[in-house]
């Protein structure tokens, strides 16, 4: 609304007619039914009221102040007492008691006795106005503003559902990417004004300071102790911090101290349900700081050791070996330990040496048509001469001899309170789904609603769960209905008692779904969630089972029998029931049955399978590596870092250089890989959450230790290679020749193997090259700085290419090069093919970048941004394409010289040549379109301007940009600039 919300401390009535100077009411004064206009004649601006009512279920409506004098929720009408002293038309005497009634709506001008929030002036009554009638008493409510914070925009907007009622307005956030939805309703027993927005995941990260953040300048045992770090914003982008700042300055907020006005809460809830919401309202509680100095501690730690060996085993392996396929050698306290597991099985597999054992098998015919297979109590002997023996001894039977029939009743108890370990755990092993995909599923289906935090590791619910409410949700469904409703009829089974874990209550199903609602993979998971629910309310799982021993000569035999006597939870999970198995025949002990046949079987023991990513998070639970929303980020890294290969069965199986790796840590120091350490760092750190460690102690001791471990390591670094010898080959034998060094001219190799790059033999130099892209030679022309021969990178034929200097590319000649630049952002002045030369306007997205000509593109000609990935098609089939010196005089972007084969030409008049601005001239209006160019991988440098328009690979028309730019002539600085 124009004017926004203002106060009315001095809140005087305005008329066209009337005025009151003690006189008698003249003809033209203000009379009871009136209806006029209050105006604060301080601002100028009218109150106003409109049928929006607070959230809070009073029936009240807001009241405010707008500056339009034509504004029809402003009107008024002069009404008076219950009793009639006021009759319609009745003049309006000074000082008399009047009602005002809202003319649109109905209601009355109504006051609390609160300060206003702005002033903090108690309710008063107003000078007199200089009309016939009196000045009402108006106050205003005091309207705090309560803004909320929720972790995405999805969540942000059904909580805000759920707290207005749906009675919200919605805006677009600042940045974009957030959306603030407003309301009013009551907060602490206080009317309040509520602004529910998000944030997108997380808001700030940790990093090194400036020179720190450079592999080149900086030793990486610095990284322990000598190196600042800061908190910066994680996605720069997303402009969060300002978003949140310019909402209500949430960051000054949360440095004041306690005692002022305001005050940060947390609401913890577990579901996106109305009555979890309202409770959590009811129930909030401050932030807990020693549990974020615990977060803390671990984010440093990680960042600090990480970072350190990282860099090290990076620049020491890459630089000797060129067939490691990694473009990162990464360590991970929490990573590396959990690549231990995986080749630790892999070792056991092959140090494993497989041995024959015999088996005694027997059969006996209790009826004539059936057959009876006894299991043998030795179960299996590895000497054959005397598994001989037994056979010989068994075979002078003609018949078994029934010793013993016993009955017993057994139950298979139901699961336990779903918690994240076993989600993710059955996610893999039944459903096919890794890890990290099943754990972004879950969070989607708890966004939207459909089920409880997914993140826990309670398997306990508390004794107030309302676990009929949700069983009733899933009444209707007809998968499950008839096990549903019969369970709510004849009553339901308390779950077990699991571990409470203080954190969120088990993963639950909070609303009915559908296939068709969810779909695929979502929908597979949240039955299986659904299913395990009702499970942990069902009755256990009965079965009878018996078990007859027999006698052959003098060797014991036994089968087994299960008849289930009560499905109870398998029903409703099939795939725990109790198998069929052969029904065994009634009979006493001392009967007799003959011998159908006795043989003797030869077997081999087998060797253990590679891991699957249900029992690595198995282990990693068990020993403490990870949390429970971490454990699919650290499995996720080991398979992305080229440690490990998904096989089927979803089992892990490392690479070489994943063996090579932790065989080389054990050779180095052992607990670098062993899951003690960081268990042992784990411990600490929880005690920092519960207020039992020092958080500064903590941290400075961790450190010091791996500080030692890191200085050991660098030391003894060789007994790690000798093993990388044996497995890679060295960068002088690997790779093929491709382009001249500049220094011996001889041929560089080529090294396609991650990460990509070229190496010179003879000098012993090794250049970093683009990622993500194929190379190839550049028509064997020369870089004038260097000497060195150029080679052309390309991400396909819809996407980028640029030339580059390989010398240049890793030691940039200008000062205001940096390093990673090739020849379309090289500032050379007078080289054909650098930025100075080719550039023609500023990016018509970005804010930074420059569109420059691919001279390489013909006939399909293009242009590109040096910066985003913008790619501006133009001019196909064009004979030649070239970029004049001359600038266009509306926006000073560089005018293009275009001369196209008379057969396709598609210039007026059968011409065949043109020189004009790509943006302005309306000649070239329908030979440009724009695209988003396809990257082959989201980690190639580039798009890093801010995104705008329609999304990749829609095209519109760059003609909207206004004043695209040149780039800056360099002739000027270029003495300056040289090396």
């Amino acid at each position: 609304m124009r004017g926004g919300r203002h106060l009315f401390p001095l809140m005087l009535l305005a008329l066209l007619r009337g005025l009151c100077h003690g006189r008698e009411p003249s003809p033209g004064a203000v009379t009871c039914g009136s209806v006029l206009k209050l105006v604060n004649t301080r601002h100028s601006v009218r109150l106003h009221s409109h049928e929006v009512k607070y959230g809070s279920g009073s029936g009240q409506q807001s009241v405010t102040g707008v500056e339009a004098s034509d504004d029809a929720n402003s009107y008024w009408r002069i009404r008076g007492k219950s009793d009639g002293s006021c009759q319609r038309g009745t003049p309006v005497k000074c000082g008399q008691a009047i009602r005002l009634t809202h003319v649109n709506t109905g209601k009355n001008l109504h006051t609390h006795h609160f300060p206003s929030p702005l002033s903090n002036n108690q309710a008063r009554e107003l000078p007199r106005p200089r009309v016939p009638g009196p000045a009402p008493r108006v106050t205003q409510p005091k309207m705090k503003t309560v803004l909320m914070v929720a972790e995405k925009p999805s969540l942000a907007q059904s909580i805000a559902k759920i707290l207005s009622r749906g009675n919200m307005s919605s805006r677009k956030g600042l940045n974009g990417a957030c959306s603030v939805h407003e309301y009013t309703g009551s907060f602490i027993g206080q009317s309040a004004h509520f602004k529910m927005t998000s944030v997108c995941g997380h808001v700030m990260t940790l990093d090194f300071i400036g020179k720190y953040n450079s592999w080149d300048k900086v030793d990486p045992a610095e990284l322990f102790s000598k190196a600042p770090t800061e908190k910066k914003e994680a996605n720069p982008k997303l402009t969060m911090v300002k978003f949140l700042q310019v909402l209500d300055a949430v960051l000054p907020v949360m440095n004041k101290p306690r005692g002022t006005e305001r005050s940060i809460y947390r609401a913890k809830f577990s579901s996106i349900t109305d009555t979890d919401i309202c409770n959590a309202m009811n129930r909030l509680g401050e932030p807990n700081r020693n549990e974020a100095l615990s977060v803390d501690a671990r984010q440093e730690l990680d960042l600090r050791i990480g970072c350190a060996f990282t860099r090290f085993q990076t620049k020491y392996f890459q630089g000797k070996y060129g067939n490691l396929d990694s473009s990162l050698i990464s360590f991970g306290p929490c990573q590396t330990p959990t690549l231990g597991f995986c080749v630790e099985r892999h070792d056991k597999i092959q140090s494993f040496k497989p041995e024959t054992y015999w088996v005694l098998q027997a059969k006996v015919n209790p009826e004539k048509e059936s057959s009876l297979t006894l299991d043998w109590d030795r179960v299996r002997v590895f000497d054959r001469e005397v598994a001989q023996m037994f056979l010989n001894i068994t075979k002078m039977s003609k018949e078994a001899r029934v010793e013993s029939v016993s009955k017993k009743e057994k139950v298979k108890q139901r699961p336990l309170a779903l918690n994240t370990v076993e989600m993710l755990r059955v996610a893999s092993a039944a459903l096919g789904m890794g890890p990290q995909h099943a754990m972004q599923i879950a969070e989607r289906l708890y966004t939207q609603g459909y089920i409880s935090y997914p993140r826990t590791e309670t398997t306990h619910y508390p004794e107030n769960f309302d676990l009929k409410g949700c069983l009733r949700q899933q009444a209707n469904n007809p998968y499950w209905a008839e096990t549903v409703n019969a369970l709510l009829s004849e009553g339901i089974n308390h779950p077990r008692k699991g571990h409470d874990a203080g954190d969120h209550p088990p993963i639950t199903p909070m609303r009915a779904a559908t296939e068709a609602e969810l779909g695929g993979d979502g929908w597979r998971l949240y039955e299986y969630i659904t299913r395990h629910f009702i499970a942990t309310v069902s009755a256990d799982c009965k079965y009878l089972q018996t078990t007859i021993a027999f006698s052959i000569g003098p060797e014991r035999f036994t089968c087994v029998g299960k008849v289930v006597t009560s499905p109870g939870f398998t029903e409703i999970m099939p795939w725990h029931s109790i198998p069929l198995e052969e029904s065994l025949p009634r009979c006493e002990k001392g009967d007799l049955f003959p011998i159908g046949e006795i043989k003797l079987l030869e077997k081999q023991t087998s060797p253990p399978d590679y891991l699957t990513e249900a029992e690595l998070i198995t282990l990693m639970e068990k020993h403490g590596i990870g949390t429970d929303a971490s454990i699919p980020v650290h499995i996720n890294n080991i398979c992305q870092r080229n440690y490990v290969t998904v096989e089927s069965g979803r089992r892990l199986k490392p690479t070489n250089l994943g063996i090579v790796l932790v065989h080389g840590y054990y050779k180095i120091d052992a607990e670098l890989v062993l899951p003690t350490i960081r268990s042992a760092v784990e411990k600490q750190l929880n005690l920092i959450a519960l207020g039992k460690a020092n958080y500064h102690q903590v941290l400075e001791h961790t450190l010091d230790i791996f500080k030692r471990k890191f200085h050991y390591f660098v030391d003894s670094i060789a007994g790690m290679d000798e093993l990388m010898e044996v497995s890679f080959s060295p960068l002088a034998a690997t790779g093929k020749p491709l382009s001249r060094c500049g220094k011996c001219h001889r041929f560089m190799k080529y090294i396609q193997a991650k990460p990509s790059r070229l190496h010179c033999s003879h000098c012993d130099d090794t250049y970093s090259l683009p990622q993500n892209g194929t190379i190839k030679l550049y028509k064997e022309l020369r870089c004038p700085l260097d000497d060195f021969e150029l080679v052309l990178w390309s991400s396909g034929s819809r996407g980028k290419s640029y030339p580059l200097c390989p010398y240049c590319y890793n030691h940039p000649p200008f000062r205001d090069m940096k390093k990673g630049m090739g020849c379309n952002e090289c500032t050379h002045p007078t080289c054909q093919h650098s930025l100075s030369m080719l550039g023609i306007g500023q990016c018509v997205e970005c804010e930074n970048g420059v569109l420059v000509l691919d001279s390489t593109s013909g006939p399909k000609w293009k242009m590109a941004c040096n910066k985003c990935n913008v790619v501006v098609h133009f001019f196909e089939n064009a004979h030649k394409v070239r970029v004049s010196p001359e600038t266009c005089d509306l926006c000073e972007a560089g005018l293009v010289d275009v001369d196209f084969n008379k057969a396709k030409s598609p210039l007026p008049g059968d011409e065949t040549q043109h020189s004009g601005c790509v943006f302005c001239d309306p000649v070239f209006q329908d030979l440009v379109e724009l695209k988003h160019a396809a990257m082959r991988h989201p980690m190639h440098r580039g798009g890093q301007g801010k995104r705008q328009g329609r999304g990749r690979g829609k095209s519109r028309r760059p003609g909207g940009r206004v004043n695209p730019k040149k780039p800056k002539d360099k002739m000027a600085a270029l003495a300056a600039y040289f090396v």
